[in-house]
């Protein structure tokens, strides 16, 4: 564990690609590429939370192998966007919203961070009750009690623990996901099933269009896009690295970071994804389970039909997922919120220091804990949760790509060739996906 923290620790600002000696002390070149992986490696993690769990597990039993396409072509988009919002950061030393707030009237931005904050709040009751369900089930215990233990654990790590020695235990964390594809290998597959379903796109149903826009909502999710920009400025902070945009010095460096630690971290995110599909489908749907409510439901399922072992991987994957998801959907909303009013906004202040920004992550944490005593079922949070996101997230990148390309913002560090038509091409994309599943049948 020890090798492994070194391996995963914070001195992550290193190049992907070894400069001349000229340019670059020999120490530089000999940097390991996991060294380079953080605020990308994280995000695309946090992008397998509960909810998404519970999404992409609906997918797999009422659609079977159908839809596992999605995950494949959603890649390159996932990349392509959050690089823009990395690049963003790393650029201006400013998050999203500070910077959308050169670019959109501020009604607008208002409302869009509003948005963000009323659906990160239905993502966090609908991960802080499934984790509480799978602790429960598990450990035994009492629901209500989970719920609290959940919360108050996360917002102290988030509020009390300085971000440089938080930031590693996130790291950590995204080896929970290693869980769902390990289930994959221990269960019955039908592998050229899997082989057509990633091969093979037929024109969907209107059932089909509304999954495909909740599967690309927790997969290309606005919070997302928050995190990873804010945190792309946490790092630099910490390491002492001005903005591109006030010192180029070491800029392709940097720049090639982000595309290694972003492409790492969007294809685990989709590859667990696709793990998660797999196991619905080749496990629940040929039992005649086409209907999964919550995450928690999905691992219980597995467990008397796939063997206990992969039942209980994938009720500890639920745990470790949330652990790493809540504080990412709680900051990504204090991080839009702050920016957005001009408060200050960093996980390295103290509470004392920054308290509105802190008391936005208590506030949206508590209010997701709330929401979870509501009697509405949990699917309906989880699918249309991550419907919202679709939606949201298209005037959200939009705007992005339009900060991204503004040179007053960016400097000579504009998004071009294959970044900036990748970015409106997954702009594009999410508009036609989300209008599909509008279109009355």
């Amino acid at each position: 564990m020890k090798r492994l923290t070194r391996l995963l620790g914070m001195d992550i600002d290193r190049p992907l690609l070894p400069l001349t000696p000229s340019q670059t002390p020999s120490r530089l070149r000999r940097t390991p590429w996991t060294r380079q992986l953080g605020a990308g490696l994280v995000t695309g993690a946090a992008d397998d939370d509960p909810s998404g769990i519970a999404t992409y597990s609906q997918a797999g039993a009422r659609f079977g192998f159908n839809l596992l396409w999605t995950m494949l072509f959603t890649i390159p988009l996932m990349v392509a966007i959050q690089s823009v919002c990395a690049r963003i950061g790393r650029v201006t030393g400013h998050g999203l919203a500070f910077n959308m707030s050169a670019v959109l009237p501020r009604p607008v931005l208002i409302g869009l961070v509003g948005l963000l904050l009323g659906a990160n709040v239905f993502n966090l009751a609908a991960d802080i009750s499934a984790m509480a369900s799978t602790l429960q089930i598990v450990l035994g215990g009492v629901g209500l009690a989970w719920v609290a233990s959940i919360v108050l654990l996360s917002v102290a790590l988030e509020v009390c623990i300085p971000f440089h020695r938080y930031a590693p235990v996130l790291k950590l964390l995204t080896f929970s996901l290693l869980t769902y594809v390990a289930t994959v290998f221990i269960i019955p597959v039908d592998w050229p099933g899997v082989l057509r379903g990633l091969a093979a796109w037929t024109r969907p149903t209107r059932d089909e269009c509304l999954m495909v826009l909740a599967v690309f909502g927790t997969t290309i999710s606005p919070y997302l896009f928050f995190w990873q920009s804010a945190e792309e400025v946490e790092e630099d902070a910490d390491q002492a690295q001005p903005p591109l945009r006030d010192d180029e010095q070491g800029a392709d460096a940097a720049l090639s970071k982000i595309g290694l630690d972003t492409g790492v971290g969007m294809a685990l995110s989709n590859i667990v994804a696709l793990a998660i599909m797999i196991t619905a489908a080749a496990v629940l749907r040929p039992h005649g389970i086409f209907d999964i409510q919550t995450a928690d439901q999905a691992a219980q399922a597995l467990a008397p039909l796939a063997g206990r072992a992969s039942g209980l991987l994938f009720a500890m994957g639920i745990v470790g997922t949330g652990l790493l998801a809540i504080p990412v959907l709680a900051g990504s909303a204090a991080y839009g919120a702050a920016e957005c009013f001009n408060w200050r906004a960093s996980l390295a202040a103290t509470p004392s220091q920054a308290p509105l920004f802190y008391t936005v992550i208590a506030v949206a944490t508590g209010a997701g804990a709330v929401l979870t005593a509501l009697p509405i079922a949990p699917m309906r949070f989880l699918v249309w949760s991550a419907v919202l996101n679709g939606v949201l997230a298209v005037p959200l990148m939009v705007a992005i790509m339009i900060v991204a390309s503004t040179r007053a913002l960016m400097g000579r560090f504009v998004v071009r060739g294959w970044l900036r038509l990748g970015g409106w091409a997954a702009t594009i994309i999410m508009a036609v996906v989300a209008l599909a599943a509008s279109v009355p049948a």
